[in-house]
């Protein structure tokens, strides 16, 4: 008697269309969005300026959308990653409407639309996000 091995399943095309998604907003938010905050481009700087906040707050900003761009190429982390930017984004939108008279304020909001669909697509993985952080606790 002969084993076969199961049929693998390719991944539909929404799935595939959803994944250069994901790349493409990675690519956004690491080298559109966090790199100017981490290398003080004088724009970054200055926006952070008319916000009131120190360069600290412009690092950590910048920090957490570099940590969200790598995370969202990482399958255990992508759900993880589109939440957690979709949050970020949620504040975006706030600062925009209160500190830039909302000049810009349509961009988050156009951002978190992909993100939730990248967070509920990909939530299968935040079961063992639970689990791994679990088993270090």
């Amino acid at each position: 008697m002969s084993e076969t091995a199961a049929p693998t399943v390719a991944p539909s095309a929404a799935l595939r269309v959803l994944r250069v998604v994901q790349v493409a907003l990675a690519l956004f938010y690491g080298l559109a969005s966090a790199l100017p905050k981490l290398i003080a481009h004088p724009s970054a700087v200055e926006s952070f300026d008319r916000m009131g906040w120190s360069s600290a707050g412009m690092y950590t900003i910048g920090a957490l959308e570099l940590a969200g761009a790598v995370a969202l190429l990482i399958p255990v982390l992508q759900s993880v990653a589109a939440l957690a930017l979709g949050a970020l984004m949620v504040g975006a939108f706030v600062v925009q409407l209160t500190a830039f008279d909302g000049e810009n304020a349509a961009t988050p909001l156009v951002l978190i639309v992909p993100l939730a669909l990248i967070a509920w697509t990909r939530r299968e993985h935040n079961k063992e996000v639970l689990r791994l952080l679990l088993r270090r606790a």
